[in-house]
C-alpha cells in the first residue's frame, strides 16, 4: 500500500470531498505526489464531472491565414519576419478550398489563427470573416494576441474590436497565446506579446458579449511550478466570474526549429502530472483536454486516466506544432479506436460542446 505523508492526505481528502485546493495545496501535490496519486485523483474528480463514460472530439481545421509576424516569439517555430519574403496570407480562394475539404470530411469548425502581420489592416480580418461564414461554418478564431493587435492597428477599444469581430461572423475565441500567464515569463520568451492581464481581459469582455472560449497553457520552457499555479489560478478566478471557459488544454512546448532549441522536450511522465494537476486545480472548468498533437496517440490514449475527457481535434490541418518538427496524425476513425480501447464511448462535439447527433 503507498504511504502518503499527513498534509498530502488531508489535501486529497479535501479533493475527494469536493472542496478547492489553494496553490500551496498545488505545489504539494504535484512536488510530492507520485505520477500515480495524481492520477488516481484527477481520474476521481473526472469521474465526479462527467459520470457518463464518453470523449468528445470536434472534427476541424486550423486554417493559419499568415505566418508573417512581428511578435518574434522565441518558442515559436512557424512564424516569418515581416522582411522575409517566404512568408505569406492565404488568398480568399485558398481559404474557400480549405473550408469546402473540412465540410467533405466531416468538420463543421474552422480554427483560425495567424501572425500579428503589421501591414493588414482590421478590415480585412472584418471581410475574411464575412467571406468564411458564407460556408455555413463555425468559426473559431482570433486568440487574444490577435484581437489586442488588431486594437492596436484600429485604434479601436478591445470591446469593440470583439464586437466589429461578432458581427463579422465570429463565433467563438480559442486559448492560444496564453502560454504561461505571468509577466516575467512572457517578458522573456515573448516581450511583443499582450501581457497576462490583457489576455485575461479579453477573454472576460469576450465572455461578457456571450462568447465561449477556450483556455491553454504552454508549459515546459522557463516557467517555475508556482508560475505554472499561477497561470491555473488566473484562469480559475476568471472562470469563477464568468463561466466563459469551455475547456483547458495543457501541452509542453516543443523546442524543436525554435530559439529555445537548446532546452530539454518534457517527458510524457510531466505531462500526464501537469495534466491531472489541472484537473484537480481546475474544479470550475468542465473539460479537459488531451493534446495528442504534442504527446501521440498512446499517451493521448492514457490521458484519458489522468482527468481528460476530450480528445480534441481532428485537426485536419495543423501547422504550428508542426514546424517544431512534431508529425502526429490521427483521423476521426483513430481517434474514435483509441478511446473506444479505452473502454469509453467517442462523441462528436460542437465547440460548446453540444453532442453531434
Amino acid at each position: 500500500m503507498v504511504q502518503v505523508s499527513g498534509s498530502m492526505q488531508k489535501i486529497i481528502d479535501k479533493v475527494r470531498d469536493g472542496g478547492r485546493i489553494s496553490p500551496e495545496d498545488g505545489e504539494l501535490l504535484f512536488s510530492q505526489g507520485s505520477l500515480f496519486e495524481l492520477g488516481m485523483l484527477a481520474n476521481h474528480v473526472r469521474w465526479q464531472k462527467h459520470p457518463d463514460p464518453l470523449v468528445t472530439y470536434v472534427v476541424d481545421r486550423n486554417i493559419n491565414y499568415t505566418d508573417i509576424c512581428h511578435s518574434a516569439c522565441k518558442f515559436c517555430a512557424f512564424f516569418k519576419a515581416p522582411e522575409d519574403k517566404d512568408g505569406s496570407v492565404l488568398s480568399f480562394e485558398e481559404l474557400g478550398q480549405k473550408i469546402d475539404e473540412t465540410q467533405s470530411l466531416g468538420g463543421n469548425q474552422i480554427l483560425l489563427q495567424g501572425g500579428l502581420h503589421p501591414d493588414l489592416e482590421f478590415s480585412f480580418y472584418e471581410e475574411m470573416l464575412r467571406f468564411m461564414k458564407g460556408y455555413g461554418v463555425h468559426i473559431h478564431g482570433f486568440s487574444p494576441p490577435e484581437v489586442c493587435h488588431f486594437a492596436s492597428i484600429s485604434g479601436l477599444a478591445i470591446p469593440e474590436v470583439l464586437k466589429r469581430l461578432r458581427v463579422a461572423g465570429l463565433d467563438s475565441i480559442p486559448g492560444g497565446g496564453a502560454e504561461i500567464l505571468n509577466d516575467r515569463v512572457r517578458q522573456d520568451t515573448a516581450p511583443r506579446k499582450c501581457s497576462a492581464d490583457e489576455w485575461l481581459a479579453v477573454m472576460e469582455e469576450a465572455h461578457k458579449q456571450g462568447m465561449r472560449t477556450s483556455a491553454t497553457m504552454m508549459f515546459g520552457h522557463v516557467e517555475t511550478l508556482n508560475e505554472r499555479l499561477e497561470h491555473l489560478e488566473r484562469l480559475r478566478q476568471l472562470q469563477d466570474r464568468t463561466s466563459g471557459f469551455t475547456a483547458f488544454i495543457p501541452w509542453p512546448f516543443q523546442p524543436d526549429n525554435s530559439v529555445l532549441a537548446h532546452l530539454p522536450k518534457t517527458t510524457a511522465h510531466e505531462y500526464l502530472k501537469m495534466l491531472a494537476l489541472s484537473r484537480i486545480y481546475l474544479d470550475n472548468f468542465d473539460n479537459i483536454q488531451a493534446s495528442w498533437v504534442t504527446q501521440g496517440a498512446k499517451v493521448a490514449q492514457t490521458s484519458l486516466f489522468f482527468g481528460a475527457n476530450d480528445f480534441g481535434s481532428t485537426m485536419i490541418e495543423e501547422n504550428v506544432v508542426a514546424a517544431a518538427g512534431v508529425s502526429f496524425r490521427l483521423s476521426e476513425g483513430e481517434i474514435r479506436r483509441l478511446v473506444e480501447g479505452a473502454g469509453m464511448i467517442p462523441r462528436q462535439r460542437l465547440m460548446d460542446y453540444t453532442l453531434v447527433e
